[in-house]
């Protein structure tokens, strides 16, 4: 499968899927499917790293496939695990019916439980094994342990997992790997070594206008002018957690559904809630932007 034809075709087939990328994210995009290898994106929380990979599979028709990273996330939970129950129920039939026959061959018991009928697959294994075309998103990497990189190092290199009991499944067809990070631990030289990179900053103040009118397309201009201008002054500021994209969006619906047709000091200070989510940001906005306390 040709994920897309060329730079310009990834542009305007992510932006009739609702997003707007620039050259370099086209560009890199594009180069992730010509040359089949994963797409490392990285960047501030909320500047589109995640939506990047939806929209790939909105603007090619792939499915997705989503491995959420966390503190705490095992093989079990990201490749394969067996189920044990059932494995449980069948020796314990098995033994049931060696005892009342004579034995048990206890070696061809555990060919019949290590088997597919036993396999419970993770995003990572499903991925592989889909024969369809898939988009694999591996989501906040960097939220895990550094030990679980190194079961992503097969699966990035060679687009195989290996099961011992099994032997190693290969793709047939690769799928359109896209990574994220935040960047609030540093990744592995393995890892980055076998992606493609692309730092994903806030955009400057066109481009996030241009994506308020996209998505919020009864916005006024003159609104989203303001709109943007305060966002970009509270992105300067010290905040625990600044605004993204999706809390400009938000907001913006937010002065649509409240009627707001300036953004005045008075607006602002009733409206932060939908931009800022932690108290201290918002004391430290009102104290910088010099607003009265709603």
């Amino acid at each position: 499968m040709t994920w897309f034809d060329a730079p310009a075709d990834a542009a305007a087939r992510l932006a009739t899927a609702g997003y707007l990328a620039d050259a370099a994210t086209a560009t890199t995009t594009y180069l992730a499917g010509a040359l089949e290898k994963p797409l490392l994106l990285e960047g501030p929380a909320g500047v589109g790293k995640t939506e990047l990979a939806k929209a790939v599979s909105r603007a090619t028709g792939a499915d997705l496939v989503r491995l959420q990273c966390y503190e705490g996330l095992d093989e079990a939970r990201a490749l394969y695990e067996w189920n044990y129950k059932k494995q449980l129920l069948r020796i314990q039939a098995t033994n049931a019916g060696g005892t009342a026959a004579g034995g048990v061959d206890w070696d061809a018991t555990h060919d019949d439980i290590f088997s597919e009928e036993f396999l419970l697959t993770r995003p990572l294994l499903t991925a592989i094994r889909r024969e369809e075309p898939t988009v694999l998103l591996i989501d906040e990497v960097d939220k895990t342990d550094i030990e679980v990189e190194g079961l992503l190092l097969e699966v990035l290199s060679d687009f195989q997992v290996t099961i011992p009991e099994l032997g190693t499944v290969a793709a047939t067809r690769r799928p359109f790997v896209v990574l994220t990070s935040n960047a609030s631990r540093e990744l592995s030289e393995a890892v980055k070594r076998r992606c493609l990179y692309l730092h994903i900053d806030y955009p400057d103040a066109a481009r996030e206008r241009q994506i308020l009118q996209q998505q919020v397309p009864d916005l006024d201009g003159r609104i989203a002018e303001q709109l943007v201008a305060t966002v970009a002054r509270l992105r300067e500021l010290e905040l625990k957690k600044a605004p993204s994209i999706a809390e400009s969006v938000d907001w913006a619906r937010t002065l649509i559904a409240l009627e707001i047709r300036d953004l005045d000091a008075k607006a602002i200070a009733e409206t932060l809630g939908a931009v800022l989510k932690h108290q201290s940001d918002h004391e430290r906005a009102v104290k910088e932007l010099k607003l009265a306390r709603a």
